[in-house]
């Protein structure tokens, strides 16, 4: 039997392409109202566009499920937790997804491609979860899910920013872990592998294509 989400509202952070996408596509199949957050830009998180958020809310609802569009920055959680409340009243589950690259070698990196990394990554998260913690606590359930990466685990050449970002979800994901069980506030740390536009500039084609 399929594990089922009716009743349940989740926010998607980063579900306008890859992984988040597929995460908002599944949720909805099995009953959840999901928020699909995404701000549209760029892979190193330049710009914004209202398109990838919109598309896959309006392939959602093609395929009988219930979604909104959000456009903040994950950077604004508050703003993008408010938008669960205002379209379903509540918030249930919460993925923080969303992700950028700014891929250098050590040397040539800048204070502004560690930042925006780390911004995106882990302050991201962190204005996410705590916008949406009081609701938690409040009905004595939530589902937290933090995004981790083999990069966070074993570090990879180029990318110190996103590896120690990466790194830093499993701490923040293991102590949320910690706090959060009394109050029947269950957070868990993934590090998946998929095929996405992330990976196009890390990952060989030929076993990029055997993967999801």
């Amino acid at each position: 039997m399929d594990l089922r989400f009716d009743g349940q509202v989740a926010v998607v952070t980063g579900a306008g392409s890859g992984l988040g996408k597929a995460y908002a596509k599944l949720l909805a199949s099995r009953g959840a109202r999901v928020v699909v957050n995404d701000l549209g830009g760029s892979l190193r998180g330049d710009g914004s566009t209202s398109k990838a958020a919109d598309t896959v809310v309006a392939e959602l609802i093609a395929a009988g499920g219930k979604a909104v569009a959000n456009y903040n920055s994950v950077e604004d959680g508050a703003q993008i937790i408010q938008t669960a409340i205002r379209a379903f009243g509540r918030i249930d589950i919460l993925i923080n997804n969303a992700g950028i690259l700014r891929d250098v070698s050590f040397k040539n990196m800048t204070d502004q491609d560690w930042d925006l990394v780390n911004a995106v990554h882990v302050r991201g998260a962190y204005k996410t979860t705590h916008a949406a913690w009081p609701y938690f606590k409040k009905q004595q359930y939530g589902r937290v899910i933090m995004t981790s990466s083999a990069a966070g685990l074993y570090g990879n050449f180029g990318q110190c920013n996103y590896s120690a970002a990466k790194s830093a979800m499993i701490g923040f994901g293991e102590t949320l872990a910690k706090e959060g069980a009394k109050y029947n506030i269950l957070t868990n740390i993934i590090a998946p592998v998929a095929a996405s536009r992330m990976t196009a500039t890390v990952m060989p084609p030929a076993p990029a294509l055997s993967l999801p």
